[in-house]
Formats: structure tokens, C-alpha cells, sequence
């Protein structure tokens, strides 16, 4: 009798922590199990919120990457700070057609939510 009352409640108590653990939180979709995301980032379902510093390095390098390509932009003048898909430009490039190139590269990086451009303009050494 002892054991059948044990594995009743051993039955009760799995399926209590199964159904608590599988339901997911109203107007939200269960997230996907993190094999099912890609290395982007995007789960099955669609687009996740960057979280953490690991996504916030991605995205940087993502961006240098994106920006380094453009042979008429020097990447090695700019830097580049993310937070939760906000990107911030700092530095300088030659040209002022540079700087909307630069920001209009990095609005097309995937994970990229808003850009701040703070590039300038370096000028030659000299003033000419």
C-alpha cells in the first residue's frame, strides 16, 4: 500500500513540474531551445532581443565587419559601442560622405535597433 501511495505521488509531483515548466507566459510564445537558434540570433518563431554583453560583442563585431568592407571607409578610425541594439559611431573618416555611408552600413547590420553617429570629419594635417 506504502508503495503505491509512493508512486502515486512520484506520478503527481512529475507531472505538476512538467505542465509548470512547458507553459509559457500569456501573449507570449514559448521561446525556442537555443538549438533552434542560429548563430543570428533569430529563433524559429522570429527576431530575439539582444541580451547581455556576448549579443552587445556580436553586434560590434558585426558592424566592423559590415563597415570594414567598404574599401572608401578607414574602420581602423572608428569605434564602435553597442548596448541592446543600439549602436553608437565614434571617431573620424576623410570624407563627409563617409559618415552617412558609415551609418547608412551599419542600419543594415542584422540586430542593429537604432544608430547615434558622432563621426567627424578628419582634417589633413596642415588644414588642406
Amino acid at each position: 500500500m506504502k508503495t503505491i501511495k509512493a508512486l502515486e505521488l512520484a506520478v503527481a509531483a512529475w507531472f505538476v513540474a512538467a505542465s509548470t515548466t512547458a507553459w509559457s507566459q500569456p501573449g507570449e510564445a514559448a521561446s525556442a531551445p537555443a538549438s533552434a537558434q542560429g548563430a543570428s540570433g533569430m529563433a524559429a518563431s522570429g527576431p530575439v532581443a539582444p541580451a547581455g554583453r556576448k549579443a552587445d560583442r556580436a553586434l560590434r563585431r558585426r558592424v566592423y565587419a559590415a563597415i570594414g568592407k567598404d574599401k572608401e571607409i578607414n574602420a581602423g578610425d572608428i569605434s564602435v559601442t553597442a548596448k541592446d541594439g543600439a549602436v553608437t559611431l565614434n571617431g573620424t573618416v576623410t570624407e563627409a560622405a563617409q559618415i552617412g555611408n558609415a551609418e547608412a552600413i551599419t542600419r543594415r547590420v542584422s540586430g542593429v535597433m537604432s544608430v547615434t553617429n558622432k563621426l567627424t570629419v578628419k582634417k589633413p594635417f596642415g588644414g588642406m
